[in-house]
């Protein structure tokens, strides 16, 4: 299945989140929701506001940014354009 978000949403493949941290293993219960990840597929923009995000890139977004979606078994994020704090380089 392939989707294609519209106007100005993109969706977002989160990164995994940490498994350990100085050889401490975390349970899932503990794990913090990562705040990065790569762009798989971007809209358009609207009339008012080009999209300036496009597929690749890896971006930086806010805790409760997007709304999480499942596609065959992969858990993504879409979310606004403006939702997103930065693009890492």
């Amino acid at each position: 299945m392939k989707i294609k978000p519209l106007a100005d949403r993109v969706l977002v493949l989160p990164a995994p989140a940490e498994e350990k941290i100085g050889g401490i293993i975390i349970p899932d219960t503990a794990k913090e929701k990562p705040l990065r990840g790569k762009i798989v597929a971007a809209g358009n923009g609207t009339k008012d506001e080009e999209m300036v995000l496009k597929e690749g890139d890896v971006v930086l977004y806010g805790k409760y940014a997007g709304t999480e979606i499942e596609l065959e078994g992969e858990k993504y994020l879409i979310m606004r354009q403006s939702d997103v704090l930065a693009i890492l380089a």
